[in-house]
């Protein structure tokens, strides 16, 4: 064997190693995490703590492959078992080209439709086919507040979501930049909801805690290291 292959076959073996490496860390809470109050929404290897949305259990759809939570057939949106009022959530996700779903917080199930009452975290691809508003890219609010700027990465790479949400302030986190912020309770918030279609529902936003839900939009999708903090 060459020196170049010899110097190629370690290289090769290094990234092996690495990779298993991150693979363990996935699903994964570190000391001070477990510490610091923070849990495990999904354990890389089983939907537990999960359902369908008014549903009593997980549609087949959803499944965990490969330490995701993974839209891999025709289902439903699928929420926490638990509810949450004010919590800290980080998760990382990943979209194909065209793909589409969203992270919905204090989820009511008294609607038989989620959006009608829980505000949405949107996440998309950017270059989705069809045009996209402002207030309908990655990290919106959707359809309210749009992003400040687009901090996206390549369509196949992950992406880390954090949710902030305590009493009525909100904030959009994506890959370590805050892109939205806001006030349930503000006149600037009432007054973009009477200007959406969110104003045929008045029970829009009224919840005080609920379910966290990931949405189903007819496409694949990919969550993993979806953990809360209670606050």
């Amino acid at each position: 064997m060459t020196r170049g292959a010899v110097r190629l076959a370690i290289l090769g073996a290094a990234a092996i190693i690495a990779t298993a490496a991150a693979q363990e860390m996935t699903n994964t809470l570190s000391a001070k995490e477990k510490a610091d109050g923070w849990r495990l929404l999904f354990d890389g290897k089983t939907t537990a703590g999960w359902r369908g949305f008014r549903q009593k259990t997980l549609p087949g759809g959803w499944q965990a492959v490969n330490g995701t939570l993974t839209r891999v057939g025709q289902a439903g949106d699928i929420v926490t078992i638990d509810e949450f009022g004010d919590f800290d959530l980080m998760l990382e996700w990943s979209v194909p080209s065209n793909g589409n779903s969203g992270i919905h917080y204090r989820v009511s199930e008294d609607d038989e439709v989620m959006w009608h009452q829980a505000p949405e975290y949107q996440i998309i691809d950017n270059a989705y086919k069809e045009p996209l508003k402002p207030g309908q890219y990655t990290g919106a609010n959707y359809d309210l507040h749009p992003p400040s700027r687009d901090v996206t990465k390549p369509i196949g790479a992950w992406n880390m979501t954090r949710l902030i949400v305590r009493g009525a302030h909100v904030e959009h986190w994506l890959n370590g930049v805050k892109v939205v912020e806001y006030d349930i309770a503000s006149p600037d918030f009432k007054a973009r909801v009477a200007a959406s279609k969110f104003k045929a529902w008045p029970q829009f936003a009224a919840s005080k805690s609920g379910h966290i839900a990931l949405q189903n939009h007819g496409n694949e999708v990919w969550y993993r290291n979806l953990k809360i903090r209670p606050l």
